[in-house]
């Protein structure tokens, strides 16, 4: 669980809107350590209990009535449990770190005397309400991002791009992070500037498990703490930590103030499809506008005409089932699949008849199959950064091929070039005013529900916050006019 003070419980919302107490605060908190440690306790007999069947299997009666081939499938599911023990462990462990922190945020607070009772009411959600009546107005400027699209594990890197030696930098929500390896080779992600003067740290080094500051070279673990001063007397410090963890060969982070969530979704291919290309692209255009486009297959035929979609006839409709306000389903009549994941993945199957033909009307009648995984991190306004990985299911030979990652690049590029003049044009005017959602189709159905789920966001964030906005100084928005992109292919 999450804490803000100043939060408002439905039964205080009932009550009168009373703010919560140092007192109320303090309890919550309690109860959210001993949860963890329920968790945590929970983890480590999921990891006992796995041991003990090893033990069993391996034990000398256990192989004299087994077969050799029973007891290595035995071994492999096993294997299996524990790993994901282990994981459920070092999420359990940022889960109980980030409360720490907010502990520690607290008493701060506390000390300092900034706790001071506030009237706030509870409104009903009567801009969203209104949006529903009259449709979506998503025109102006880029908002700032609401602090409840922060409240998500964020897949923010490829694990095979952070190795033992080299500090990765990232930017999210606008502010700049830095990823590394620590001493047990676990990722860490720590605020990119030195608490010294504010030297990019990720300009530095990773020397023996700490992240070298190369000013003058501080070093930091992977928590966030200063572990040596050189040429000076030490004094205890640390820069801003997020909870990270990595599973399926991503980095994930939490940029949220709420508690970590327990589970993170998985984002592998289906059973049977090979890895073949995962690639980094930084892109000079909005975050929404980028996902919208991804969630749209209509207009392949008409702006695809030189890569996957070319030859594509224009069918005389196309929509998007799904069952009611979900946000998975197929499109009609492309053999394609796909679904929104919160807060940024789109993840998509299609079936082929051979590369770049498609084939018959659903996935499940085809006999080859792409998959792909697009991951949008809001990097600021006006930029954003697009993880891309591929996968197949067939040809598994295709990635011994000699430059073949050159090729996939190649491809993701000219791709992405088509969509991108388009989504600076609707970007340059939406800044000027245009609703780039005037008119829905049917076809438009996932993304509607992509911008619906945003602009929630947006409405969650106002209500709370409304004493803070009445009080804010109006602040200037980039205006993202600029679409340059700069493209990076992880090796």
């Amino acid at each position: 669980m999450g804490l803000e003070i100043g939060d408002f419980s439905h039964a205080d919302a009932e009550r009168g809107s009373r703010v919560i107490d140092v007192n109320q605060a303090w309890e919550l908190l309690r109860h959210d350590v001993e949860f963890l440690d329920l968790r945590a306790r929970q983890d480590v007999l999921a990891i006992k209990d796995a041991h003990d069947k090893v033990v069993e299997v391996l034990n000398p009666l256990a192989r004299e009535t087994k077969s050799i081939n029973t007891l290595k499938r035995e071994l492999a599911n096993l294997q299996e449990d524990l790993q994901r023990a282990h994981a459920q462990v070092h999420i359990s462990e940022a889960r109980v770190n980030h409360t720490l922190s907010k502990l520690a945020e607290m008493e701060t607070m506390v000390n300092d005397e900034l706790l001071q009772k506030d009237e706030a009411a509870v409104t009903v959600r009567k801009n969203a309400t209104s949006s529903k009546s009259k449709g979506l107005n998503i025109a102006g400027p880029v908002k700032r991002y609401p602090a409840e699209m922060k409240n998500y594990w964020y897949p923010v890197a490829f694990s095979a791009c952070l190795d033992s030696e080299k500090p990765l930098a990232i930017e999210i929500f606008e502010k700049n992070w830095v990823l590394f390896r620590g001493k047990d080779g676990r990722a860490g992600c720590i605020h990119d500037a030195c608490a010294h003067r504010a030297c990019p740290l990720s300009l530095g080094k990773v020397n023996d498990g700490c992240l070298q500051c190369p000013y003058h070279g501080w070093e930091y673990a992977t928590s966030g703490s200063c572990e040596k001063m050189p040429s000076t007397r030490f004094v205890p410090t640390k820069v801003k930590s997020m909870p990270c963890i990595e599973k399926d060969g991503l980095v994930w982070i939490w940029p949220g103030s709420a508690t970590p969530e327990s589970d993170i979704p998985s984002l592998l291919p289906p059973e049977n499809f090979t890895l073949h290309a995962e690639i980094i692209l930084d892109l000079e255009v909005e975050h929404g506008l980028l996902m919208e486009n991804l969630l749209d297959l209509a207009h392949a035929p008409f702006t695809h005409t030189t890569t996957f979609a070319k030859g594509w006839s224009v069918p005389s409709s196309v929509k998007f089932k799904t069952p009611v306000e979900t946000l998975r389903g197929y499109w009609d009549p492309y053999p394609i699949d796909m679904e929104f994941r919160r807060p940024c993945m789109v993840l998509s199957t299609i079936g082929l008849a051979k590369p770049g033909k498609l084939e018959g009307s659903d996935t499940q009648s085809c006999k080859n199959h792409l998959h792909q995984l697009h991951v949008c991190i809001p990097s600021t306004r006006g930029k954003t950064r697009l993880l891309y990985r591929m996968s197949l299911d067939f040809a598994p030979w295709l990635k011994y091929v000699p430059f073949i990652q050159t090729l996939w690049v190649h491809l993701a590029r000219k791709v992405l070039d088509e969509d991108l003049r388009l989504v600076e044009g609707q970007q340059e005017r939406m800044v000027r005013g245009a609703n780039v959602w005037n008119l829905p189709v049917p076809y438009d159905k996932l993304g509607v529900r992509y911008r619906k789920w945003r602009v929630s966001c947006e409405h969650d964030h106002a209500d709370h916050h409304q004493h803070e906005a009445e009080e804010e100084v109006p602040r200037s928005h980039r205006d993202g006019s600029s679409i340059q992109t700069r493209k990076k292919n992880c090796k």
